[in-house]
């Protein structure tokens, strides 16, 4: 994976963010989603650094990012806003004041943060396979409770969920997590999927039990607050999903969710699979990002500024780049037929 890329860690005002960047053209931020880190792009960063400076980041606890050790009052270090600030701040050293921001999951709820706290920044924005946190939380259901499990297990008070997480082995873990009923895990890269089992550590559990805490409190009460001003994303933003996905499954119409009370400028469609969008569809992934952020109108104006990047600082891990992923569906880390649905 990421063949030709260069990975690097910089700080930030409240965290240290590891990345791989590489390529050449406008400024592309790839943001990933729980339980996975930046690896979740593999399929299709490579290609997309044949266009675009791609920055494939880590966010704060998450991967081989480090955030701060306590969630902070009504776990603001936690929260959306801070994973987004320092995505800005990598971007800034990077020698980009505007860019282009594509997210999946966390990354994605980290992205339409970022396009309203910072619309000056983000040039173009895509949310992959999510809705609103505010609507999430106000049409609650019976099947999301039981398809969307972590999301009340993993915000309970510190340190149960982080003992209970611990306390089973990370590989069992993935699989079950990961696994969805119908689907499997047939479409992992197995190097991806390693990298996903090593990070799993109480670093990275403590972390994004953290941001699921945060979810629930200090992000439900900014989007509330967002809501009721009736401030909505006015970057032109891209919506995908998987069609085979719970966010589909459990609220219907996720681009109609978006462009009725959130976006001003929304567009996009489903996907053939499931919530893991860029991993099972990374070819109809790959043509979505393209069309919207490749072109004369997207680009425009979006250069690294001159003595820029000086701020960079290189890691000091000895692990090498791996191989770039195949774009074909790869073969399971482990049996394919694995679909069961994690019972913790």
């Amino acid at each position: 994976m990421f063949e030709g890329f260069t990975r690097i860690e910089i700080e930030t005002a409240g965290a240290r963010i590891n990345l791989r960047h590489g390529g050449d053209g406008p400024p592309l931020l790839l943001l990933h989603g729980n339980p996975l880190t930046h690896a979740s792009w593999g399929k299709i960063a490579p290609r997309l650094a044949q266009r675009f400076h791609v920055v494939a980041a880590d966010l704060r606890g998450y991967g081989d990012s480090v955030g701060p050790d306590d969630g902070g009052e009504n776990n603001l270090n936690y929260s959306f806003r801070a994973m987004a600030r320092d995505q800005v701040e990598v971007m800034e050293q990077l020698g980009y004041h505007e860019f282009f921001v594509a997210g999946h999951d966390r990354g994605a709820r980290t992205t339409a943060r970022m396009c309203l706290d910072h619309p000056d920044r983000v040039k173009r924005a895509a949310l992959i396979d999510i809705l609103p946190n505010h609507h999430i939380w106000t049409h609650t259901s019976r099947e999301w409770a039981l398809r969307s499990w972590h999301w009340s297990m993993m915000a309970q008070p510190y340190d149960f969920p982080e003992r209970m997480l611990a306390g089973i082995p990370a590989q069992y873990f993935m699989e079950k997590k990961l696994s969805k009923p119908g689907i499997g895990l047939g479409f992992f890269d197995p190097a991806a999927f390693s990298e996903y089992v090593r990070c799993f550590n109480w670093k990275t559990i403590k972390g994004s039990c953290a941001d699921y805490r945060a979810c629930a409190t200090c992000d439900f009460e900014m989007d509330k607050a967002d809501f009721e001003a009736e401030r909505k994303i006015t970057v032109p933003l891209l919506v995908i999903w998987g069609a085979r996905s719970h966010t589909e499954g459990v609220h219907g119409d996720v681009l109609a969710v978006w462009q009725r009370n959130y976006a001003t400028n929304a567009y996009g469609g489903a996907l053939p699979c499931g919530h893991y969008v860029p991993e099972e569809a990374p070819e109809e992934t790959l043509s979505w990002l393209l069309r919207h952020f490749d072109g004369d109108q997207g680009t425009a104006g979006l250069g690294r500024a001159a003595g820029s990047g000086k701020n960079e600082r290189a890691s000091t891990s000895s692990r090498a780049n791996g191989q770039e992923a195949g774009n074909s569906a790869a073969e399971s880390p482990v049996s394919s037929t694995a679909s069961s649905r994690a019972s913790l």
